[in-house]
């Protein structure tokens, strides 16, 4: 494969948090790419990080909340720009603290019961609904 086709892999992580009564915690991007779009919070692993320690970082800047990272539930890939691809690990997580708060690149946060009344990053409503996700199904 010609150099300029081969693609760079990033890889990413994201939070999936439910309240008690199953909504979702989605955050709004400030950033492309999705800029303007809802998504779960969650970014880039730095090099030499771990998944659990990127995790904890992204939420704590993006929604100023404190998780505990549990089980891995799925993975997805997504075309980013300059021919990189995101390869992104959804794990789900239990908040342990902080105070709720719009941060870092989120433009917004909120819960969201019913998935389908926001505009979300292309691909995650059916990730979510794949892997069971029971609010990406309104």
């Amino acid at each position: 494969m010609p150099p300029e086709q081969v693609s760079r892999r990033v890889l990413c992580v994201g939070a999936i948090i439910m309240d008690a009564t199953g909504a979702l915690l989605l955050v709004q991007r400030a950033r492309d790419p999705g800029r303007g779009l809802w998504s779960l919070p969650g970014g880039r692993v730095e090099a030499g990080e771990s998944d659990t320690a990127a995790l904890v970082r992204e939420v704590r800047e993006e929604t100023g909340l404190e998780v505990t990272v549990g089980r891995l539930v799925g993975r997805v890939t997504r075309p980013g720009p300059g021919g990189a691809v995101y390869e992104i690990a959804d794990y789900m997580c239990d908040i342990g603290g902080g105070i709720l708060r719009a941060g870092d690149d989120a433009a917004d946060i909120r819960w969201c019961a019913d998935l389908r009344t926001v505009a979300l990053t292309e691909g995650l409503l059916d990730a979510l609904a794949t892997w069971g996700i029971t609010t990406a199904r309104g």
